[in-house]
């Protein structure tokens, strides 16, 4: 047994065209945020406090949808998501809503660790961040140009877009009647993480669906489809939330290995395969220290490494 730790940048239809100044900005992050948390793991650190800390990174980082790069609902406003769960004693804390908190996946720790309940959102969620004294900004810092323009673009073909899907990557950020469906340049972020003792956590967070209803929920918050962990398994997905939260995506790759006794590479890729194609990737990490990162889309921004030295970042499949 030994620590591992696994992220995760957001899955979808990512072409291989997907031009090197698009591309290498966020294998970069990937590969930063998976250095601070490997080093964490060395350092003694527990799973909860590494995967609040290189989420808490990544949502710093305008190239992934959470945070700072949150994308837009169809109002134009920002409403972003989060949730965290410490395997011991299966705590949780999951917010929705928020528009002005920098870092919504402390806030979700704030909630698993100081109230009662496991899930405040909108007006509610952003009293008791004022109340906490987290860091907060107004909506505009969280509003990008590059945002604005992906909204227009969703707006004109009238699409609700997921992570890296259907975008025309060759072409400019802002070329003119591009009409293209740009489905956010940017993706869903989340990690993993297995510690020296064996306690695990998982952490999620996202800004949503580009131009997706005012005061939608997607799959991120709700435990057991975007987010769980428990004394022998931590998940964390990315992809289209309805059909995450139908499958509950997260609690049944747990149980597969629970019920069926399956190993976790072979759980994740058992219930990875009975979502509907090019909906759902994830990264999990066990108990024993096994790491695997699953999806059934083109590709998946991913990271991951183990204590006994293996480590991967990548897109696509090593073998495509």
């Amino acid at each position: 047994m030994g620590w591992a730790i696994a992220l995760h940048g957001g899955a979808g239809d990512i072409p291989r065209t997907l031009p090197p100044e698009r591309r290498e900005p966020r294998l970069a992050t990937l590969r930063r945020c998976l250095d601070l948390g490997a080093a964490a793991l060395r350092a003694g650190r527990s799973a909860l406090d590494v995967v609040e800390l290189v989420v808490r990174e990544l949502e710093d980082c305008p190239h992934f949808n959470a945070g700072k790069g949150s994308v837009l609902t169809s109002d134009g406003t920002v409403e972003m998501e989060a949730s965290v769960m410490d395997g011991a004693g299966m705590r949780c804390g999951a917010v929705s809503g928020l528009s002005t908190v920098v870092n919504p996946i402390s806030l979700a720790r704030l909630i698993m660790e100081k109230t009662p309940h496991i899930y405040l959102a909108f007006d509610g969620a952003e009293a008791f961040a004022r109340d906490q004294g987290v860091e907060v900004r107004d909506q505009n810092h969280f509003i990008t140009e590059e945002n604005i323009d992906r909204l227009r673009n969703a707006k004109e073909a009238n699409r609700v877009q997921i992570d890296y899907t259907q975008y025309n990557y060759t072409q400019p950020i802002c070329a003119p009647n591009d009409n293209d469906d740009d489905n956010s340049r940017t993706g869903t972020v989340g990690c993993v993480a297995v510690d020296a003792s064996g306690s695990l956590a998982s952490a999620t967070s996202t800004g949503g669906l580009v131009n997706k209803m005012a005061g939608r929920i997607g799959d991120t918050p709700v435990i057991g489809a975007g987010t769980y962990a428990n004394a022998l398994c931590a998940v964390s997905t990315t992809g289209k939330g309805e059909d995450i939260i139908r499958h509950t995506v997260a609690r049944d790759v747990v149980a597969v290995m629970e019920h069926r006794g399956l190993p976790l590479e072979e759980a994740a890729a058992r219930v990875v395969a009975g979502v509907p194609r090019g909906s759902v990737g994830l990264v999990a990490v066990s108990a024993a220290g096994e790491v695997t990162m699953a999806y059934n889309t083109t590709g998946m921004f991913r990271a991951c490494a183990t204590e006994d030295g293996y480590s991967e970042v990548a897109i696509w499949p090593a073998s495509a």
